[in-house]
């Protein structure tokens, strides 16, 4: 019909964002209350996701109004709002189980819920590993925020971290792919959407391929291609190089593969200052000497179930008691590597004391772990691994913004 009059498209405009502050007030009134009093994991999780997806669609609408509407985050901004329809989708899901779930009540139609094999959709595990896709992003965010002598720069924040974590759930989904016949056989990832029968591996690898394609096109074209291309090289380490060759060729598969984990503060790095710093290459050398420690502590607790696959891992190969040293070892390297960015002027005093508790707690647990005191040590050394990388990187932020020197001004 041509083009719109100036008053009709600011009306336009206008009631858009109307709605907008409507329909995002309720989503994100839902997704915290799901997230903060379900008792449910998935139903917590739903509401998260949908909280960080209004999040993220509101701060496209923004960048594409600052920037004059260009075509690309005009594009997103629809993408953003399809991603919310899905988010909605899920926690509806969560909220009324299908027939035959044991939390509705209800039988399937045609069989008795106590024959119901398959796991309830929402109770499968998704096909991009949130939780390690968080941490991904997370250590990410916090290459970016190093590189950057202030706040970080908006596009590289926005786009730098979109494309990273779908580039993170491509390499997830690729790894349920090829690990299928795997998953099936362990207990630790049996729940999985391929081998609980609730996704079509067809599916799952065109899932794989499109979050693949957009997180390179968000790279390419909205942040840098270094970006781009450090992160499909990391992308293809983890879901092929590691995933189809390393994980079943040798017990060293984690050493190896943990340079693709390693890499994503790397990729944040860049994403600012279309650069690969030697600053940077230190956040890698943490993540890639505690990776060892913190898969082989899971390892030692999953031994059986790596057995049974033939999968192998350290303590199938070479016996618990040699693993437990070597997660020692590797600690050691840890703990040394962590100092280095106080030693190398990259961080201060905040940053030195925590990571000197951390250390010192985590040293704790492998010892007793290689003492062999309790049962359960090989599962509480695991995840407070988790909890000492997420402490130690976010000490690097607060040393950054509120170091000694911002604060005296020197």
């Amino acid at each position: 019909g041509g083009v719109l009059a100036n008053p009709a498209r600011v009306a336009i405009h206008f009631t858009h964002r109307l709605g907008a502050v409507v329909a995002g007030s309720i989503l994100i009134g839902l997704g915290v209350v799901a997230a903060a009093r379900a008792a449910n994991p998935q139903l917590k999780m739903a509401g998260l996701l949908l909280v960080l997806a209004v999040a993220l669609q509101i701060s496209i609408g923004i960048a594409t109004v600052h920037w004059g509407f260009p075509l690309p985050l005009a594009t997103l901004h629809n993408a953003g709002a399809a991603f919310l329809v899905l988010c909605v989708v899920t926690l509806l899901r969560a909220l009324w189980p299908a027939p035959g779930d044991p939390a509705s009540g209800k039988p399937a139609s045609g069989k008795p819920a106590s024959t119901v094999g398959m796991v309830p959709l929402h109770r499968a595990d998704p096909p991009t590993k949130p939780k390690v896709s968080l941490l991904i992003v997370f250590t990410a965010i916090v290459g970016m925020i190093l590189a950057s002598p202030g706040f970080v720069p908006l596009p590289a924040l926005l786009f730098g971290t979109l494309g990273i974590a779908l580039a993170s759930g491509s390499a997830a989904a690729f790894n349920h792919v090829l690990d299928r016949h795997i998953d099936e056989q362990m207990a630790r990832t049996r729940r999985r959407p391929l081998p609980t029968g609730h996704l079509q591996m067809s599916h799952a690898v065109a899932f794989a391929i499109s979050l693949g394609l957009a997180s390179m096109l968000i790279l390419s074209l909205l942040v840098n291609l270094l970006t781009a291309a450090l992160t499909f090289c990391s992308l293809i380490g983890y879901a092929i190089v590691y995933t189809m060759w390393l994980k079943r060729a040798t017990p060293q598969n984690i050493v190896i593969g943990g340079a693709a984990g390693a890499a994503p503060p790397v990729l944040g790095w860049a994403a600012v200052t279309n650069t690969v710093d030697p600053q940077a290459l230190l956040l890698f050398l943490i993540i890639f000497t505690w990776t060892p420690p913190h898969f082989w502590a899971l390892a030692i607790a999953r031994r059986d179930d790596y057995a049974k696959a033939s999968i192998p891992m350290l303590p199938v190969t070479h016996g618990i008691p040699y693993t437990r040293l070597q997660i020692v070892l590797y600690t050691i390297l840890l703990v040394l590597s962590t100092l280095l960015p106080y030693l190398c002027g990259m961080s201060g005093f905040i940053y030195l004391g925590v990571a000197v508790i951390l250390n010192a707690r985590f040293l704790y647990y492998v010892v007793a772990l290689q003492r062999g005191l309790r049962p359960e040590l090989p599962m509480r050394t695991f995840k407070f691994s988790i909890t000492y990388l997420m402490l130690l990187f976010a000490a690097l932020i607060l040393d950054h913004y509120f170091s000694f020197k911002a604060f005296t001004g020197s």
